[in-house]
């Protein structure tokens, strides 16, 4: 009798996360990785419908894991069953004695409290010491309170916290704001803090970069990436699953799969495993039927009789193949608007804002029909008040705004997703915007979004996140606009549908207008880049790689030096030989790590067996567990002279 696992919904890491120069993502912790997470043959059904069946999985300490799968295949479930919420059917799930679960349930009530104050509360020993602190008497408690404060760091938490609300998006002076003063989806960012502060020993994050902009999302890449205990994270965030976690665990067919590297490693290699499945298929269904003809000529012909009953049982014995299923793309199909001269949208010194202050002046810009144009900047610089001006909704404050005199524009924002009608169906809402046309015609719009027979017809109160969104896409294009304005379109998108959303805006014959947290969606579809910031909008003349550079790591964006100083802090240059030797060192030097990653990814899934872990092979796990830490030594060794390597390299090209 183990006491069971303590369960906590908060999270902090001792300092904010640092960038430092491009490093292979492995595992530098070396420790012995013990299981953190053992799942164990369970099955779980819904109203008689079977989510998970047997399904098995190792998740060793330490690790940062993306679980992905399609819409409604369980992953949220799968959490609930990992914190106990619901009760399994079939098999256990084991974590280690007193491990705290963390997770975001539910967003911070809208209260008095100071955002600070309640990110500092989800740190519940920190806030019970202090208030022992406060009326303790003994001399003894009292220096052992004082340690205990010391230990935890208590008194640079308040820094911690600062930190994390600020990576997040809160100014200081928004920290110090009661939580009633902020929306639904900025009260669960703060819940996101909390999490984060109180950092328990397993990590679960629900689809994080839902409620987080661009900015948001990518600080979060970076802490998540340097977390110092276990994640698990649901997400359909390509960007997220390839740069802050080491395996990608794979629901799907009810069964869980746990793959090595980032998302793209883990596409292909799936999909040379659904390649030698479907090979396998196909040979086998020729040597069935060639089988199957045989008995069906001769299994009545009494001389053969037993040759076909022969063949008839091998037939039976047949392990049947299977292939994973494979989601369907589910299509986009945007209406094509007719052409329009150029050009459509033309800004002459405009401003705009609310009230008599205005949030954005002087714009001076175009936007042609076959525009693909992605707005960056911080949150709260303008890109929403821009979006609502060009949609019409707002009114400039000054300056000229010309539209081409026959232009429609179609607005999607996800608070629009929530103004749906919930008590009526997706058939409703389209019957209420095309009244006269047949509900054959309404059903097939709604299908070119993936919105089929049986949805239509379903309240849209008990429809996913993806489906409603699906239909106000559909609602936003209905009327084939020529600009389509799009603020975080892939919300609630599972990655096969936001790679619809990508072919589906490609060929897209219209302009259109991004806003976006998703970075792989912004790269595929946008040519031009428009920086929203200190009131202006200009174009961005940069990549969006060296967009994301300067996000996270401002420090190297400081001011630079002036032509002195610059001159007096210039090094001779090295000869040509020195530089040549110190190219082979680092050349040298990389190929140790990525020799020694290689085999580190080799005993990581050794070890993520667990048929490893059973009783009668206890000494043969501890021989690779071993091996696994020395292997993690001389990685962490072979990166500190790699690092130092290239360090010399770059100040001697500097």
């Amino acid at each position: 009798g183990s006491d069971p696992p303590e369960r906590c919904f908060a999270a902090p890491i001792p300092r904010a996360p640092s960038f430092e120069k491009p490093r292979l993502t492995v595992p530098l912790c070396c420790a012995i990785p013990l299981p953190m997470l053992k799942i164990e043959n369970i099955s779980y059904a819904v109203a008689g419908r079977p989510l998970l069946e047997e399904a098995t999985a190792v998740i060793p300490e330490g690790h940062k894991v993306g679980i992905v799968g399609r819409n409604g295949t369980g992953k949220t479930t799968l959490f609930r069953l990992i914190r106990g919420e619901l009760a399994l059917e079939g098999g256990q799930i084991t974590l280690p004695s007193r491990a705290r679960i963390g997770g975001v349930a539910q967003e911070v009530p809208g209260n008095e409290v100071s955002l600070i104050d309640t990110v500092l509360a989800a740190d519940t020993e920190r806030a019970a010491l202090l208030a022992e602190a406060e009326t303790a008497s003994d001399p003894a408690r009292i220096a052992d309170v004082q340690t205990r404060l010391s230990d935890i760091d208590a008194w640079g938490a308040e820094a911690r916290a600062a930190t994390i609300l600020r990576g997040l998006g809160f100014t200081p002076e928004e920290q110090l704001m009661p939580c009633s003063a902020f929306s639904g989806g900025w009260r669960m960012r703060v819940a996101l803090a909390a999490v984060l502060f109180s950092a328990p020993d397993l990590l679960l994050l629900d689809e994080p970069t839902n409620y987080l902009d661009l900015e948001g999302a990518l600080w979060l890449e970076s802490y998540l990436a340097k977390y110092p205990h276990t994640v698990l994270v649901i997400s359909h965030d390509r960007g997220l699953l390839n740069r802050a976690v080491g395996a990608i665990l794979h629901l799907e067919d009810r069964k869980l799969t746990l793959y090595q590297g980032g998302y793209d490693r883990f596409a292909e290699t799936r999909a040379a495993r659904l390649a030698v499945a479907e090979a396998e298929l196909r040979k086998q269904d020729a040597r069935r039927a060639h089988l199957q003809s045989f008995v069906d000529r001769f299994r009545y012909k009494a001389s053969k009789a037993k040759q076909a009953q022969s063949r008839l049982k091998m037939i039976e014995k047949m392990k049947v193949i299977t292939t994973p299923q494979e989601a369907a793309l589910r299509a986009f199909s945007f209406p094509e608007p007719e052409e329009l001269s150029p050009p459509i949208i033309n800004l002459e010194s405009a401003s705009v804002g609310y009230g008599e202050k205005p949030v954005l002046g002087q714009m001076t810009l175009r936007i042609d029909q076959d525009d693909r144009i992605a707005l960056l900047g911080r949150n709260g610089e303008g890109k929403s008040t821009l979006s609502k001006l060009l949609a019409g909704k707002l009114d400039p404050m000054g300056g000229r705004v010309t539209r081409a005199t026959k232009l429609r524009v179609g607005f999607f924002a996800q608070h629009q997703v929530e103004e749906l009608h919930l008590d009526e169906t997706p058939i409703d809402h389209v019957r209420r915007l095309r009244p006269a046309e047949p509900i054959a015609k309404l059903r097939a719009r709604l299908g070119g979004f993936g919105i089929g027979a049986e949805q239509a017809e379903t309240e849209v109160g008990r429809l996913s996140g993806g489906q409603k969104a699906r239909l106000s896409l559909m609602l936003a294009t209905i009327d084939a606009p020529h600009l389509l304005i799009l603020d975080e379109p892939t919300n609630h998108l599972d990655i096969e549908s936001r790679e619809a959303l990508v072919e589906a805006l490609t060929a897209y014959s219209g302009a259109v207008i991004l806003v976006s947290h998703d970075m792989h969606l912004l790269s595929l579809v946008a040519d031009r880049l428009w920086l929203v910031k200190d009131g202006r909008v200009k174009p961005y003349e940069d990549d969006l790689e060296t967009y994301r550079q300067m996000l996270v790591s401002p420090e190297k964006s400081s001011r630079p030096k002036s032509d002195k100083a610059k001159a007096a802090a210039k090094p001779k240059r090295p000869s040509r030989d020195a530089l040549l030797a110190l190219r082979a060192e680092v050349r040298k030097c990389e190929s140790r790590v990525e020799k020694l990653q290689e085999m580190s990814e080799k005993l990581a899934t050794k070890l993520a067996d667990p048929a490893l872990y059973d009783e009668d092979r206890v000494d043969e796990a501890a021989v690779w567990q071993r091996k696994y830490s020395e292997v993690c030594d001389g990685l962490e060794r072979a990166e500190a002279l790699w690092m130092r390597a290239l360090e010399k390299l770059e100040a001697a090209e500097a």
